[in-house]
């Protein structure tokens, strides 16, 4: 009896998929686009599962010492993501060369890319880390903490500023990895570090045998020393792996002309993120001023379900990155667009189940988070709110990772600009001060300002120009 198209297609699926965990060395520039998605997506999108589940197991022990230390948690990593900002955008660069050297077949200059942003990261590293650490209760203050938090909270913020050289290099590194087209590798890396965190953040949040319980510090203390130890594992296979991207220690010497493409590249890329995360400060801040720690703490919990959600969907969108580079670099501009809009299809189609799956079981899920009534009520309405905008969100990303890939880190900075600070801050203002619906108006201005967003970034991704973007 010959096969039935439909089996035949199954067992194709399941031998990608196989492939994918597996990690097996493949050439993105030819054959099957679907396959090429799903041989970089599937370990992209585990990858960012974890870090999902990283972000809850924080808020879930930390949200049992009280409502100040979770909105200390939330202030703390709206204030953070500016580190993560500068990570994202130097990583971007790294992704844009790196992707578009092994799609020209030269790996020693992937690889000398790759050693130069790590050499400009640990510079900027030190810019940011020691203010951080200095500085703790004031960043907080600013932040409009309560004084009991600030309090309590600033060895956190303490700790977490002062580690930031590994929330950089594990951004970065996994970049390198993503742009060689070795997303297993960066699936394993953030594993590693992000099961290290699950295991110690109990331990030194509550105590175990001689180790006492510490609080809010052991919870800053278990991410830190989980994203270090996922540092070393990715140094180590930088350095003695197998994968085409190989470093060496004569790659150690800067090349100035090298590090200052990466910048060019880059600092959009790090203005794009900086611009977004920015307006989250803001809207935190909005958050806590018109509903208090309450409403703060509702929010920080809703935002890291929504990000639970979200990050495998960003794993997604970074396929298209590398697509792109890769593609790009063997001259294939025809197909780095098709397999843009292949992966934004299945983007779509995550992110939409995903949105039903908020809308109806918002009340349980916030339930296992938090017991407070006051916490669950804002908790609950942020999430069913936000995650209206869930099918655009899977094509904004899709869109703007396209662009970064591809080098063409300015569309997406200019997009994010208008989207987020001439229409969504002023309308989250307006919402909750003006006509006094408080955090209410905050939630209702992130879906429509990320609708508008996506819309502009697919308008221009289809006008075809960052085709011609040289890196």
């Amino acid at each position: 009896m010959p096969v039935q198209p439909s089996a035949t297609k199954l067992r194709a699926a399941f031998l990608s998929l196989r492939q994918a965990i597996k990690g097996e060395p493949h050439d993105y520039t030819t054959g099957s686009i679907r396959k090429a998605v799903v041989l970089l997506a599937v370990p992209m999108m585990l990858e960012m599962c974890m870090e999902s589940v990283f972000a809850l197991v924080d808020i879930f022990f930390v949200s049992h010492l009280g409502k100040h230390a979770t909105s200390t948690v939330g202030l703390t990593e709206s204030v953070i993501t500016i580190v993560y900002s500068i990570a994202i955008g130097i990583s971007m660069a790294a992704t844009a060369v790196v992707s578009r050297r092994v799609g020209e077949k030269k790996p020693e200059d992937a690889a000398r890319a790759g050693m130069q942003a790590i050499l400009l990261a640990l510079i900027v590293t030190v810019v940011i880390s020691i203010p951080g650490f200095l500085f703790a209760e004031d960043i907080l203050r600013i932040m409009g903490a309560e004084p009991e938090a600030v309090k309590s909270g600033a060895i956190y913020t303490r700790i977490l500023m002062g580690g930031s050289v590994f929330i950089l290099l594990l951004f970065l590194i996994n970049g390198i990895f993503r742009g060689a087209g070795d997303a297993l590798m960066a699936m394993k890396s953030l594993w590693l570090a992000n099961i290290c965190n699950i295991i110690l953040c109990p331990i030194l949040i509550r105590g175990l045998g001689p180790i006492p319980p510490l609080g809010l510090a052991g919870a800053a203390l278990a991410t830190t020393i989980g994203r270090c130890i996922g540092v070393c594992y990715q140094v180590f296979h930088l350095f003695n792996g197998k994968g085409i991207v190989k470093f060496t220690l004569k790659q150690i010497s800067p090349d100035w002309k090298l590090v200052r493409s990466i910048i060019a590249i880059g600092w959009p890329g790090t203005l794009q993120f900086l611009i977004n995360s920015g307006s989250w400060i803001i809207l935190a801040r909005l958050v806590v001023t018109t509903g208090h720690s309450d409403a703060s703490a509702g929010y920080q919990v809703a935002i890291r379900i929504i990000l639970f959600f979200l990050l495998p969907a960003w794993g997604m969108s970074n396929a298209a990155a590398t697509l792109v580079g890769q593609n790009l670099g063997a001259q294939l501009p025809d197909r780095a667009e098709q397999s843009v809009l292949r992966t934004t299809k299945y983007n779509v189609i995550f992110m939409g189940v995903v949105s039903l799956i908020l809308l109806v079981f918002a009340d349980f899920i916030i339930a296992f988070f938090t017991k407070d009534p006051s916490v669950q009520q804002y908790a609950v309405t942020a999430v069913r709110i936000i995650g209206l905008g869930f099918f655009f969100y899977g094509v904004g990303m899709v869109m703007n990772n396209a662009f970064n890939g591809a080098g063409d880190t300015r569309t997406p900075t200019v997009i994010n600009f208008i989207g987020f600070w001439l229409f969504q801050v002023p309308v989250a203002y307006i919402l909750s001060t003006v006509w006094h619906l408080g955090p209410l108006g905050v939630f209702i201005a992130i879906p429509l300002a990320e609708t508008g967003i996506s819309i502009a970034a697919y308008i221009w991704f289809k006008k075809g120009r960052w085709k011609t973007v040289k890196v």
